[in-house]
């Protein structure tokens, strides 16, 4: 009977990998994925550089992945991407520093496919994801995948789906039009990263093969996903990098802050601008478009009724040619 029970724990807690662990796929209730469209994102990446990677690490004569190029990892998440091949790396900038905020503080975006048989499974290409204050220090996030690792995940349609629910930390776990969000509290206490302003994010291309070219998640288990991908568009596919929590514009010169506000912050309808000095203004988004400019002597309103929910920024520029921005929610 000992014995019986014994096996029987030892199968309930050791053999069956298929149980949920983590956030299933994007459209699954429970999932963590963020669409690209969200309000949420207040900022993306604002410069990126990538060293490519094999079209397979194990054949390095075949040379290296080579489809889309830096440029298409800038900005918002498009599914336009820059393929990185076996061990490639793509390393972002961020002029506004990410920050540690409540909840995920950014996401990555790739361009994988769902099966269109099972909604839990897709098509991934995944990537250990770093973060630096310094562009010089870069940190890992600890990531885990319990994908098995008896069986090499295939390159071929129809025999290389994988489930979301068996990887955590791990950028590509979600379908294309969706982020991969993480957590700087995460690295909250490292020596030599300061959570609060992250300025470099790098993506380095997880090797998904089981064999002694592989990669190890944090635990020291191979990670699998479908290889070989000896193709132009190989490896990660990196789109972009969106930022959920950012420090804000600060002032440029010495023009101060308390001269300018915005009320009431947050709105549905109108705002009103006040400034001491006379001032132009002009109202953008976090893509940079401008909505509306002007001149203003002393205050303005405006009606905002017509915007998207999202965050929304003025900035104030004098006589004397100094500036400063501020920031507005619009519900």
């Amino acid at each position: 009977m000992k014995s019986i029970l014994l096996a029987a724990l030892f199968l309930l807690f050791f053999s069956d990998e298929s149980k949920a662990q983590y956030a299933p796929q994007a459209g699954i209730v429970g999932s963590t994925a963020i669409a690209g469209n969200s309000p949420l994102f207040v900022g993306w990446a604002t410069s990126c550089n990538v060293k490519r990677g094999y079209l397979d690490i194990a054949q390095p004569a075949l040379g290296k992945a080579s489809a889309g190029d830096s440029s298409l990892a800038i900005g918002a998440a498009d599914n336009y991407v820059v393929s990185l091949g076996d061990s490639g790396v793509a390393t972002l900038y961020f002029s506004n520093p990410i920050t540690n905020g409540p909840g995920a503080d950014f996401a990555v975006f790739e361009n994988g496919f769902l099966n269109p048989n099972n909604a839990e499974e897709a098509f991934l290409e995944l990537a250990f994801v770093e973060v630096s204050s310094d562009g010089i220090h870069f940190f890992r996030f600890p990531s885990n995948s319990l994908t098995q690792d008896t069986s090499q995940i295939s390159s071929v349609v129809g025999q290389n789906y994988m489930n979301a629910r068996l990887m955590n930390n791990l950028a590509g776990k979600y379908i294309a039009n969706y982020g991969t969000p993480f957590d700087l509290q995460e690295l909250a206490g490292i020596t030599g990263l300061d959570i609060s302003r992250i300025t470099h994010v790098r993506i380095v291309d997880v090797i998904g093969s089981i064999g002694s070219l592989g990669t190890f998640d944090q635990t020291g288990r191979k990670i699998n996903d479908p290889y070989p991908t000896p193709f132009p568009t190989g490896g990660f596919d990196l789109d972009a990098v969106g930022v959920l929590h950012h420090l804000w514009p600060t002032s440029l010169s010495s023009f101060s802050h308390t001269l300018a506000s915005i009320y009431p912050n947050p709105t549905e309808n109108h705002i009103t601008l006040k400034c001491l000095p006379k001032a132009t203004f002009r109202l953008f988004d976090v893509t940079g478009n401008t909505i509306r400019s002007g001149t203003m002597d002393g205050s303005v309103d405006l009606d905002v009724s017509f915007l998207s929910s999202g965050i929304y920024f003025i900035t104030f520029t004098d006589q004397s040619g100094n500036r400063c921005t501020e920031h507005f929610i619009k519900h």
